[in-house]
């Protein structure tokens, strides 16, 4: 039964959301999707509908994946141990068959049957889809020996990104899902960190908002505290002391890259927190770490 108390609290709620439904109204909001809310059965119940929803209220989400513990989970059926480099998975010809089958076929198939069945019309794509994505092959400049470069496989280096593809779709009102998978000039396929699709994705199509949903409650210090209203000088004290390390440098890396380039606003998000999403785009609750370029 509705009291009037929780009646009041509903409606307090969608009055509170209006200004920000008008704000952002046919803008763009690049949505990088990962962590556990993948792999929690409520967390992905959740996300699907907080997409479909900012969709039908007119804003224009385009959602890139990740896909890292279904990755593992079938490398380690195949009695393969996944290896990473400075937060970035090194990528043998048989690991690219296995990121190829796994975030172009099961997970990318997967997110797009579950937005379409919360009533929204989800296409599936990887960067290969008319050349959308181009890429070249990506080399680490090594911690230990500055100068030295590390091949860590068919890891993708993006040289460009054709919007029209995405903008096509939006015209629509199709949600574009896509695996950040590139294309190379050849031909070759390339594993590329979806962080980093997500932030280049953000500054190509002039997206208002760049949100990358994670596993921790945003960037914290040392001491666990999280940490909001970033600038770039801050960040770059963070990766000085060794406060950024692992996973997060690619997704801080994107995500600063992505507000120096024009996207109006990035946040790192705790996607462990049901409906976060909208918690971010459409309330007053900040639930994560807001970067800006200066």
């Amino acid at each position: 039964m509705l009291t009037d108390t929780t009646a009041a609290q509903k409606a307090q709620t969608l009055a509170e959301a209006l200004p920000y439904i008008k704000k952002f109204f046919d803008k763009t909001i690049v949505i990088k999707y990962g962590g556990n809310a993948m792999t929690d059965e409520k967390l992905k119940d959740s996300f699907a509908r907080d997409v479909v929803l900012l969709k039908l209220v007119g804003m224009n989400p385009v959602v890139v994946h990740g896909g890292g513990p279904q990755i593992n989970e079938l490398l380690d059926k195949l009695g393969k141990k996944g290896e990473f480099v400075q937060g970035m998975r090194v990528t043998d010809e048989e690991t690219m068959d296995v990121v190829e089958m796994v975030l172009g076929g099961q997970v990318n198939k997967e997110i797009v049957n579950l937005i379409n069945r919360h009533g929204g019309k989800a296409v599936g794509l990887t960067g290969q889809d008319g050349n959308f994505i181009r890429a070249k092959k990506l080399l680490i400049e090594s911690n230990t020996n500055p100068g030295e470069m590390i091949d860590i496989g068919q890891v993708g280096d993006i040289t460009g990104i054709d919007p029209s593809l995405i903008e096509f779709l939006d015209t629509g009102d199709f949600i574009p899902v896509i695996a950040p998978i590139g294309v190379g000039v050849d031909g070759e396929t390339y594993n590329i960190n979806a962080d980093v699709v997500a932030g280049k994705l953000a500054e190509i199509l002039g997206a208002e908002k760049l949100v990358l949903l994670t596993n921790t409650p945003g960037v914290l210090d040392k001491s666990g505290k999280l940490l909001t209203g970033l600038t770039a000088k801050e960040i770059d004290g963070l990766f000085a002391d060794g406060t950024l390390s692992g996973g997060m440098l690619p997704k801080i890396s994107s995500a600063l890259d992505a507000a120096r380039s024009g996207v109006k606003s990035v946040h790192i998000i705790d996607g462990r927190v049901e409906h976060a999403l909208l918690l971010e785009v459409l309330t007053d609750e900040g639930v994560g770490t807001l970067i800006r370029a200066k």
